[in-house]
């Protein structure tokens, strides 16, 4: 990020080498700042999950959806890229956007995910869905806490996962083209695997930021783009597990 700054001269990161009255202040401002990524997170999930829902009782999936095939109309097309440029732009434009700006765009981002993710309601049983985001939420939980608490630098996984993330894009391309059940378990398997392992490696990576943002105006825009990752770590976990637990309708 643009605006960070140096975390050696920033007060109170320093307080985490320090003891006292500095170090308590360091550490109350950092679960100040966790809590809002956590707020943020669970926010935007819930938000989705609304959105799907509601598109699916009112019927309005249908004007995106094939009910039958779940194929995409050029109206769905839209909705289903769109999260992927909101990404990018928060991304790029985050130093410059105002926090409430950043906000907007980060719960407009999990409104269309809602209207993507709302075809899982005609492929899957309500049951099987629910029962799946509980396992997923509880893996979640237990992933971010070690994420959180370890004392071993996960930075060293970071690369090795992210190039696992681009694999698995291309694998699922090539089997758009090959329909093959066993490269989609395969998929399905390190689907899993990967944002797992990505969901604690970016909790710790969240929880480093605050040294570099902390006492500036950008610890709040952190707090959300750290939401963003940590809901992304979370949905790509589910709808990978959706393909093993889920039961089809």
């Amino acid at each position: 990020m643009n605006d960070r700054v140096d975390p050696r001269l920033a007060g109170p990161a320093f307080g985490r080498r320090a003891g006292g009255a500095v170090a308590a202040a360091y550490d109350a401002g950092l679960r100040k700042y966790m809590l809002g990524v956590y707020n943020y997170m669970i926010s935007g999930v819930l938000l989705s999950g609304m959105v799907a829902l509601g598109m699916v009782m009112t019927g309005a999936v249908s004007a995106l959806f094939n009910p039958v095939t779940g194929a995409p109309s050029l109206l769905g097309w839209v909705v289903m890229l769109s999260p992927l440029a909101l990404v990018f732009f928060l991304g790029f434009r985050i130093p410059r956007l105002s926090e409430g700006a950043a906000q907007g765009l980060f719960f407009g981002f999990a409104a269309l995910m809602g209207m993507s993710l709302s075809t899982i309601f005609l492929r899957y049983t309500g049951t099987s869905i629910a029962t799946t985001f509980f396992a997923t939420a509880a893996a979640f939980a237990g992933l971010s806490l070690w994420g959180y608490t370890t004392k071993r630098n996960l930075s060293g996984f970071g690369t090795f996962l992210v190039m696992g993330v681009v694999g698995l894009l291309v694998a699922m391309l090539l089997n758009l083209f090959l329909k093959s059940s066993a490269l989609a378990f395969a998929i399905s398997t390190l689907g899993v695997l990967i944002f797992a392992g990505l969901t604690a490696y970016d909790t710790q990576r969240i929880k480093e930021t605050y040294d570099y943002v902390a006492g500036t105006e950008m610890v709040g825009k952190s707090a959300i783009m750290g939401a963003l990752t940590l809901y992304l770590d979370f949905v790509n976990m589910f709808q990978f597990l959706l393909s093993f637990l889920g039961n089809r309708e």
